[in-house]
C-alpha cells in the first residue's frame, strides 16, 4: 500500500484506492495529518483537529463496518456546520449557547457516504467579509503567495483545497464567498441554485440568499459531492432538488453548448485579468463551446438589492447580540451590521419583491440566447492582505468594491454559478471566472467545468511559499 499520495488525489481517486487497498483509510488520513501539520502554519486554513475521533471512523472503514462512495476519504469544512456536542467557532468571538445535539443535514450526509471529517476550517467572521481576513482567529493566508488574500468567506476551504489538505470542502455563498477564494486560490467552486443543499445546521448570515456550496481542485469532485448532497431535507423546508444524475454530468459532451459574454465587461477590469480571461475562453472553445454576444444584466442595480437583502437579513440575525454583545465583533463586521440596520422595511420588501421579476427578464434575455453566462470573478488580480485590511488606506474601500460587483449580483438571482480558476498572472498568482446557467442546471455546469479541466488540466495541490 505505498507510492499513494491522498494528498495530490481527488476524492473520487482517494476512495477508488481505499476500496482497491492501495492505501488503508487510516494511512490516507495520517497522511493528511501530517500535511496539515507541516504545511497549515503558513496558511491558518485549519482551526481545529479532530484527529482521535477521525481515526476511530478510519479504523471503522478499514474493518469493513464503514462504506459508501466517499468512504475513508478525510475530509475538512468551513467552521460555520453544527457537528453533535461541539461548539463551531463560526470565526467569531461569539458561539453558540450550548453544543448541538447533532451534525448538520451537510455534514451527516457525508458521514453517511463514509468521509472522515477530521478539521475544521477558517472563514471570515460570521461569514460576513469578502477578502478572508478574520480579527478574531488570524487571517487565512493563500497558498500562492501567504502575502495575498485568499478571498472569503470559504477562506479555509479554498486555502486547505488548493494546498491538498482536503481533496473538497464545504462553504457557504451568500455573496461570493465560495467563487472569490475559489478564484484567489485557484481552483473550482459551486454555488448551487437556491435551495438544492439543505442549510438546515449551517450558521445562517442571510437566509433568502445563502447557499451551502463545495470547492475542489478536481470538477468531478464537486459532482461526487452534489450526489450526495443534493436533496430535500424535511429540517429545512426551502430544500428542494429534481431528479438529476451528478456523477454522470462531468462526462457529459459540451459540443454546442452556448456560452454567453458581454464583451463591454471586459472593458470595465484589469487589461490582465481580461487576457487571462481571454484564454480561459479560448480554453472553453478548444472544449467545444460556441461563444455568443449577449448584454448582461445591469450588474450595479442587482448589487443594490443585494446588499439590501443581504445587510437587513444579517442584522435580523444578530439582532439580538448587537445589542447585548456588541464590544465582541469586529469594528468591520459591527460597521456592516450597524448599516443594516439603517434599512427600512419599505426597501427590503421592495428588492424581496423585485426579485423573481428580475430573474424571469435574466432568464428570458442572455440566458434565453445563451446556454450559460460566463463573468469574471475578480476585476483586478488578486490583492495582498495589505491593500484590503483595515490599514490599506483610502483605496481600500474601491478594492473591496470592485471584488463584489462581479459575484454578488449573482446571489440576488438564486442561479446556479460555478467558479473556474484562469492562468496565473505575472506575479505567480491564479483568477478565475464565474459561468452562470438556468435554475438546476447543475449538470450543464458540472460538464462545463469538467471539459474546461480536460483541456487546462486539474490544479496540483500548491505548496506555500513567501
Amino acid at each position: 500500500m505505498s507510492g499513494v499520495d491522498p494528498s495530490a488525489l481527488s476524492a473520487g481517486a482517494l476512495a477508488a484506492a481505499i476500496r482497491g487497498r492501495r492505501i488503508s483509510a487510516g494511512a490516507a488520513l495520517e497522511a493528511m495529518l501530517a500535511r496539515v501539520a507541516s504545511v497549515n502554519p503558513a496558511l491558518n486554513a485549519v482551526l481545529s483537529v479532530e484527529a482521535e475521533a477521525a481515526r476511530a471512523v478510519a479504523a471503522r472503514v478499514d474493518a469493513g463496518a464503514v462504506s459508501g462512495p466517499l468512504a475513508g476519504v478525510p475530509l475538512a469544512h468551513k467552521d460555520m456546520f453544527d457537528r453533535a456536542g461541539m461548539l463551531a467557532s463560526w470565526g467569531a468571538k461569539i458561539h453558540a449557547a450550548a453544543p448541538p445535539v447533532r451534525d448538520a443535514t451537510v455534514l451527516a450526509r457525508l458521514a453517511a457516504a463514509g468521509s472522515v471529517r477530521f478539521a475544521a476550517l477558517n472563514m471570515a467572521e460570521f461569514a460576513f467579509g469578502i477578502t478572508g481576513h478574520n480579527y478574531c482567529v488570524g487571517h487565512c493566508h493563500n497558498p500562492h503567495n501567504p502575502a495575498h488574500i485568499t478571498g472569503g468567506s470559504s477562506s479555509g476551504s479554498a486555502a486547505a483545497v488548493a494546498a491538498g489538505l482536503t481533496p473538497f470542502a464545504l462553504g457557504s455563498d451568500t455573496g461570493g464567498s465560495v467563487r472569490m477564494p475559489a478564484a484567489c486560490c485557484g481552483i473550482a467552486g459551486l454555488r448551487p441554485t437556491w435551495g438544492l443543499v439543505s442549510r438546515a445546521g449551517a450558521m445562517p448570515l442571510a437566509p433568502s440568499l445563502d447557499t451551502v456550496g463545495v470547492l475542489a481542485r478536481d470538477v468531478a469532485d464537486i459532482a461526487l459531492a452534489l450526489s450526495i448532497l443534493a436533496g430535500t431535507d424535511p429540517d429545512d423546508a426551502t430544500a428542494a432538488a429534481p431528479a438529476a444524475d451528478y456523477l454522470v454530468a462531468p462526462r457529459a459532451p459540451v459540443a454546442g453548448l452556448r456560452i454567453g459574454i458581454d464583451r463591454s465587461l471586459f472593458e470595465t477590469i484589469s487589461p490582465e485579468v481580461a487576457g487571462l480571461l481571454e484564454a480561459a475562453l479560448a480554453a472553453l472553445r478548444e472544449a467545444g463551446a460556441i461563444e455568443v454576444a449577449v448584454s448582461a444584466p445591469d450588474l450595479e442595480h442587482l448589487d443594490g438589492a443585494t446588499r439590501i437583502l443581504m445587510l437587513a437579513e444579517a442584522s435580523a440575525v444578530h439582532a439580538t447580540w448587537m445589542h447585548t454583545r456588541p464590544q465582541d465583533y469586529s469594528a468591520q463586521v459591527r460597521a456592516r451590521l450597524e448599516d443594516g440596520f439603517a434599512i427600512s422595511a419599505v426597501d427590503y420588501l421592495a428588492a424581496r419583491r423585485a426579485r423573481a421579476r428580475t430573474a424571469r427578464s435574466v432568464l428570458a434575455g442572455p440566458l434565453a440566447e445563451a446556454d450559460v453566462m460566463v463573468l469574471p470573478v475578480l476585476d483586478r488580480p488578486v490583492p495582498t492582505i495589505a491593500e484590503t485590511d483595515v490599514g490599506g488606506g483610502a483605496a481600500m474601500a474601491g478594492v473591496i468594491n470592485g471584488m463584489l460587483r462581479f459575484t454578488r449580483p449573482v446571489g440576488y438571482l438564486g442561479l446556479p454559478v460555478m467558479a473556474l480558476p484562469t492562468g496565473k498572472d505575472s506575479r505567480g498568482l491564479p483568477n478565475g471566472f464565474q459561468v452562470v446557467g438556468r435554475p438546476y442546471a447543475e449538470p450543464a455546469l458540472l460538464a462545463l467545468g469538467a471539459a474546461y479541466q480536460r483541456v487546462v488540466g486539474v490544479p496540483a495541490p500548491v505548496t506555500p511559499r513567501g
